[in-house]
């Protein structure tokens, strides 16, 4: 698997096809044998920045840090065992409400698409 080209910016679905949001890094670590594992997906603006590194990754994280009700929250960890397959997208084995929701996403849900006429009767 080549990390960059099928799993980084790919969409996440969970089990019912709903998007989670994008896999924005990855998270790596060591088997008994020494070699490199993917262990988990890390998706949000925290972990895109730390990727992308330098001032636009710095603005990133600070516009995310910002408009979030958490200042210090982490990137959503998706434990790697939780991936059903992968294709186009990175399909999970669980619905979405098993996962926390990203602090900005929540904030924008709140504080700006919920103000919208007509926001709630949307489906």
């Amino acid at each position: 698997m080549l990390i960059g080209f099928d799993l980084l910016d790919r969409q996440i679905l969970d089990a019912g096809g709903e998007p989670v949001g994008k896999v924005d890094d990855v998270e790596l670590d060591r088997g008994p044998g020494g070699n490199l594992y993917v262990a988990a997906l890390l998706v949000g603006p925290k972990a895109l920045g730390e990727r992308i590194g330098g001032r636009l990754g710095r603005w990133i994280e600070g516009a995310a840090r910002r408009l979030s009700h958490d200042y210090e929250q982490d990137p959503i960890r998706i434990p790697f065992d939780l991936v059903a397959g992968i294709d186009s997208a990175v399909h999970l084995s669980v619905r979405r409400e098993l996962l926390p929701d990203p602090a900005l996403e929540a904030w924008l849900r709140d504080n700006l698409i919920g103000r919208i006429p007509g926001a709630s009767d949307a489906t």
